[in-house]
């Protein structure tokens, strides 16, 4: 018979996984809440009222949402890649960062490509600069051991202090402290989605074709790494390299191979960004981008699964929205910093949380077991031991 056990949903990985993600997101947005009442009691609950709804107040804003979430949807599957290695890949900024320098490099000076061509060629440059931003900590972790992390972190410095420098070199707009724009035929199309998410002034969002392209390199990382011996050997040298190494497949090459594709991701999320004809360029600050950080979020609410990472990003883009909104509050815009960074703290107690629900699960079957029928139980009634025979030779 079936056992009751398996009729338990908070007795699956993904339910658990899900529950967990759900505390972390509460928590913060708990947090969130003390922080307005202490800024403005009277006009907290306003406040947080508009990082709820600010992104369904209309169709703009909700073009808006996937706007913002094209980027972190990328960074999320750089960091969530490579987490599926075995790698931290905390240098997704960086990544980013090489990664929109390129592709606005490309917008801006390769103006002799056609349209249908400089966009595409102008996103292939970012996915080649995101990737070389990432082998150079996978080599260094692959030959020498080094951790990707101090690799990744120093990565990141230097490539916003590169590209700030790069900008200023060749693509340089001096009154607005910033590269120039892309030339239009560099700019992503917009595939309908202007006259769908409108405003109610007629304003369109910035919403254009990037969201789909993420949507899409998301459901490819998820078959590499499903369906496809490169990502069996991926995931086996991050689950045991010593188990993988046994079994012939070669660590050092999947170190390095990780790398790429993770700093290629980023990459290709940083040209999305900026090839996504929203009229700004890259600020020249000495400043990390935030969107490579959130990506950490992202994949750490989305334990690292690339479809999961879809949802979590509009999440957090969701969350970006809502805190436009509350700014016509008088709240200031930190306030969602803040939100994100406790949800990326307790995102990583996730797997924590997993592990409370799965003993409250646990236990909760094994008291319905306990008090269950024995023809309930899912076990066959013990045999009945055999009648002895009577004088006759015959049993009773």
């Amino acid at each position: 018979m079936k056992d009751k056990r398996l009729g338990n949903p908070l007795q699956r990985q993904g339910v658990q996984n899900t529950i967990a993600a759900i505390i972390a997101i509460l928590i913060g947005m708990l947090v969130g809440l003390i922080v307005l009442l202490f800024t403005d009691a009277s006009r907290a609950g306003e406040g947080m009222m508009a990082i709820l709804t600010g992104g369904l107040t209309d169709l703009k804003n909700m073009g808006q949402v996937l706007y913002y979430a094209t980027p972190l949807i990328m960074t999320g599957l750089s960091v969530g890649f490579a987490k599926k290695t075995g790698l931290f890949n905390i240098g997704a900024p960086g990544q980013y960062m090489m990664g929109a320098f390129a592709a606005v490099y490309v917008g801006v000076k390769w103006t002799f490509l056609p349209a249908g061509i400089h966009c595409i060629v102008a996103v292939l440059a970012a996915c080649l600069f995101g990737a070389i931003w990432g082998i150079l900590p996978g080599l260094l972790k692959a030959w020498r051991g080094i951790n990707e992390v101090i690799t990744c972190i120093m990565m990141n410095y230097i490539a916003m202090s590169m590209s700030n420098v790069l900008i200023r070199a060749f693509i340089y707009d001096r009154a607005k402290n910033q590269s120039f724009r892309p030339d239009e035929t560099a700019e992503l199309p917009k595939m309908g989605f202007d006259k769908i998410f409108v405003g109610e002034s007629g304003t369109p969002s910035s919403v254009n074709a990037g969201i789909v392209v993420a949507i899409v390199l998301a459901i490819v990382v998820w078959v590499v790494l499903e369906k496809t011996k490169m990502g069996y050997e991926l995931k086996a040298c991050g689950f045991n390299k010593d188990a993988a190494k046994y079994a012939g497949i070669s660590e050092k090459r999947n170190i390095v191979q990780a790398m790429i594709i993770s700093g290629a991701l980023a990459g290709i999320g940083g040209g999305l960004n900026y090839l996504a004809g929203a009229g700004t360029g890259i600020m020249v600050a000495d400043t990390l981008a935030q969107q490579g950080f959130d990506g950490i979020a992202v994949a750490l609410l989305g334990m690292s699964n690339p479809i999961a990472i879809i949802f979590t990003g509009i999440l957090m883009a969701y969350l970006t929205v809502g805190g436009l909104a509350m700014q016509s509050f008088g709240f200031v815009s930190q306030v969602i910093t803040i939100i994100t960074s406790v949800i990326v703290y307790f995102a990583a107690f996730i797997l924590f949380f997993s592990q409370i629900i799965a003993k409250f699960a646990k236990g909760k079957g094994e008291k319905q077991n306990a008090n269950a029928e024995p023809g309930d139980s899912g076990q066959a009634p013990p045999a009945q031991p055999p009648t002895p025979p009577t004088e006759g030779g015959e049993q009773a």
